[in-house]
């Protein structure tokens, strides 16, 4: 038996840990939190100083079981969990759930899982820090208190199913005021004036003038003083200049920074991150320090000398800007300088490699710039224009990386190289342009801005963004733009060959392809919140709740002295607002039936958006119509809720069935009998008829009409959301661009259905046929037990080798739906 018993809290992080200590260490993993505040039950003793409720779910009854007899008969413990707040209270868990042995149990930290990393640790054991823990206890217990309280209000005054958080109301807040910014927001146009000379060596010279004229007349009476002039380089000033490399990443800008130039997602980038870390590729990647160790700037220098040459290199020493930057003092950094591209999956080796050059750029030299600004004048009128251009001498750090921009700090035009000019040198005129351009409403959020202003803000930690973010999109309060933008009319005048001509142009404009919208149900809770808790919704409260936190992490504040003082407003105020608020359902009234002359409303209901006709005082009862997908309580109009009600509608018969036009969860249809077949994209369900239903009716048929047939069962093809596919036995087998979808031979059919049956094949562990149930694996190395459409979750811990089928039976009867009594 090993005498040190080592505790991690992830499996990935525990086997690379294990290479690097001896046959006398054991390392186990608590896989996360060993206990936790139940789910189904506030779990804080609120008159009694707010004490949490831990409990160990039932899940991890035999991993608690398993690691104290390890425990009891090891000579040390270690308890090596991540070393911010939330790896400090796993192991104060473990210590407490596992009645572990003070004077034998030690705590470790380190912030990479390095060898040199862990034998440090080991030689520099430490207490539990419960100040750290206490950190922790508070946001948990708040988070609790806020969600637990102001959920079932909403439920009460909006709708059942909503849920409130600290962190996530105020996200969606930003997202519903940056809406309503873009909503009220009027564009005003005005012309902008460009032209491009030539030298006498035909060199182009590309310049514009600095200010801007507001009508057409205007523009045009700029332009026709232009109409004959000579023109010439009126002054010429070049001036020296730099570019400085950005900091190493912290969790933030690393957030910002994959979303910017990977397209990742705040989640993917942290779950890819954690992978990265776990592997022992990367420090720890929940830190808002800038900090590099020494050890890590001489790696730095030893790669970028070696790769680039001495004059590259310039150390820096970097300092964050926040209070009390994260526990782990180090900034997010490969463990190894001189591994530029280590063998592990596509994502971790995108985000590696950026990590790395962000590494390396902030310890290399400044890149040395010359600006030139040329003014260009004419003999007809006192306007100059104005010319920029921008010569790397020295391009420093910028031979490895250059920070990414968010749309709305993207200059308009990136200044590009001028041709050599002389003072005076007279200028041809190709052309000057008066284009008429538009103020621009504030950009919608990305995840990567949205994270930007949460952080400048103080509210949450980057750690938390991850989760916020995906939680107000899975309760549907906000969702991705997925709108590609409408046509403008915009005017230009062009002086060319001493003639003015006038262009009518188009431009797109108002896409939010992937940007963040709030939804009908996020604006009504949102506003429902923000009127009757305006504290909570509060930017400065959030940040101060925040920076009572880091108090409380740094031994400064009492964490139970904090939550009675966030208390003692809050209940009272949930407590008004359940009794004595009006229910909110964004409720607008378009304007009278003019059948039977009742009141059309627009609102939220039980399932969601509809348009209502009558009241419920009306002696008939009111009618309802859902809104299109596409469609919005705030913006809807009352011709567009009168149309709703003509659905569905009915086109006529083909092949004795009736076909008919609706709407349903995923966009317009036609119904033809039992079968449903989706209208192509732009098509209206308002406006399709009969011939063109029975085309897209046929073309159907045609496409689910067998292609072949496979051990005596028909082989069909169709698309899906995730692409191409065929379908034997009832198997979905997805057909990648290794095959020619509209030409698949027998021998490739046979091929995807044989690699499909090996592949199903294999993810069986265990199997009882003649009672239809079976034990498969499932991702991140976790297995289901199966019957039909029921499926239980095994824990990762569960050896189902080991599993009887009455264990598998049990499983599945607690996973049964109870009876509801009437």
């Amino acid at each position: 038996m090993a005498k040190n018993l080592v505790i991690v809290e992830s499996p990935a992080k525990a086997k690379t840990i294990e290479k690097f200590l001896g046959k006398d260490f054991k390392v186990e993993s608590s896989f996360g939190h060993i206990a936790d505040l139940p789910s189904k039950e506030l779990g804080v003793d609120v008159a009694n100083d707010f004490k949490p409720k831990y409990i160990v779910d039932k899940d991890k009854k035999s991993l608690v079981k398993k690691l104290k007899d390890l425990a009891k008969k090891a000579d040390t413990i270690w308890l090596a969990s991540d070393e911010d707040r939330e790896g400090e209270a796993i192991s104060w868990h473990l210590a407490e759930t596992l009645d572990l042995d003070k004077s034998k149990t030690k705590r470790i930290v380190f912030n990479s899982i390095t060898k040199s990393a862990i034998q440090n640790a080991i030689e520099n054991p430490r207490a539990i820090n419960y100040d750290l823990v206490n950190a922790q206890q508070a946001r948990r217990v708040l988070d609790r208190l806020v969600g637990y309280e102001l959920s079932p209000v909403l439920w009460k005054k909006i709708k059942p199913g909503l849920s409130a958080g600290r962190v996530q109301s105020v996200a969606v807040r930003l997202i519903v005021e940056r809406e309503r910014d873009i909503e009220a927001f009027v564009p005003v146009g005005s012309f902008r004036i460009n032209a491009e000379f030539k030298t006498q060596k035909g060199d182009i010279v590309s310049a514009k003038l600095s200010r801007t004229f507001d009508t057409k007349e205007e523009a045009e009476a700029f332009l026709k003083k232009n109409l004959q002039a000579n023109f010439e380089v009126a002054s010429l000033d070049k001036k020296p200049a730099k570019k400085s490399p950005s900091a190493p990443f912290t969790t933030s800008t690393l957030q910002q920074e994959a979303s910017r130039k990977l397209y990742f997602s705040v989640g993917r980038t942290m779950q890819v991150a954690q992978r990265l870390y776990e592997a022992g590729l990367i420090t720890y990647m929940r830190t808002d320090s800038v900090n590099l160790s020494k050890e890590a700037i001489n790696d730095a220098k030893k790669a970028i000398v070696t790769n680039y040459g001495e004059k590259y290199s310039k150390v820096r020493n970097y300092k964050g800007k926040s209070k009390g930057a994260q526990e782990a003092h180090e900034a997010i950094r490969p463990t190894d300088m001189t591994l530029q591209s280590p063998k592990v999956e596509r994502d971790q080796a995108k985000l590696y490699e950026l990590i790395w050059m962000r590494t390396l750029a902030s310890q290399m030299a400044d890149a040395q710039l010359e600006r030139t600004n040329v003014k260009i004048s004419a003999d007809k009128h006192d306007q100059e224009f104005t010319a920029n251009g921008e010569v790397i001498k020295f391009d420093g750090f910028l031979k490895v990386y250059l920070e990414g921009k968010d749309e709305e700090d993207l200059a308009e035009e990136q200044e590009g190289m001028l041709p050599l000019l002389k003072l005076g040198e007279p200028l041809e005129n190709n052309y000057i342009t008066a284009t008429e351009r538009f103020t621009r409403p504030p950009y919608r959020f990305t995840e990567a801005s949205l994270v930007k202003k949460l952080e400048e803000l103080g509210i949450g930690r980057p750690s938390t963004y991850a989760p916020t973010i995906s939680t107000i999109q899975n309760r549907g309060y906000i969702e991705k733009g997925t709108v590609e933008g409408t046509e403008r009319k915009y005017s230009q005048l062009v002086l060319e060959n001493n003639q003015i001509t006038e262009k009518g142009l188009t431009e797109n404009v108002g896409s939010d392809k992937g940007k963040m919208v709030p939804t009908d149900i996020g604006l009504i809770v949102n506003d429902f919140l923000v009127e009757n808790f305006a504290n909570i919704l509060d930017y400065n409260f959030t940040a101060k709740v925040e920076k009572d936190f880091d108090e409380i992490a740094s031994g400064e504040e009492d964490w139970q002295k904090v939550m009675k003082d966030f208390y003692k407003d809050f209940h009272p105020n949930v407590i008004d607002v359940e009794e004595n608020a009006d229910r909110a359902s964004g409720e607008r009234v378009l304007g009278t039936d003019p059948k039977t002359k009742r009141q059309v409303s627009v609102r939220l209901g039980r399932f969601g958006p509809m348009v209502q006709i009558g009241t419920v005082d009306d002696e008939e009862k009111p009618l309802f119509a859902s809104l299109l997908p596409d469609q919005s309580i705030t913006t809807i109009t009352y011709e567009e809720a009168m149309e709703l009600f003509k659905l569905p509608r009915k086109l006529g018969v083909f092949e004795g069935e009736e076909v008919e036009a609706n709407v349903g969860r995923y966009g317009p249809y036609v119904r033809h009998g039992k079968k449903f077949v989706s209208l192509e994209s732009g098509e209206s369900a308002m406006d399709v008829d009969l011939d063109r239903a029975i085309e897209l009716i046929k073309a159907k048929q045609k496409a689910d009409a067998p292609i072949t047939t496979y051990e005596g069962k028909d082989v069909t093809k169709g698309k899906g959301r995730f692409g191409p596919f065929i379908k034997w036995d009832g198997m979905f087998i997805n057909v990648n661009k290794k095959y020619d979808f509209d030409q698949l031979s027998e021998a490739d059919i046979t091929e995807l259905i044989e690699a499909k049956k090996k592949k199903e094949a294999e993810k069986v562990v265990q199997e009882w046929p003649e009672e239809g149930i079976r034990i498969e694996k499932a991702r991140w190395g976790r297995h289901n037990v199966i019957k039909g459409k029921t499926k239980a979750e095994l824990a990762k811990e569960v050896d189902v080798t080991k599993m009887s089928l009455e264990d598998a039976k049990s499983l599945l009867d607690k996973k049964k739906p109870k009876k509801k009594s009437k």
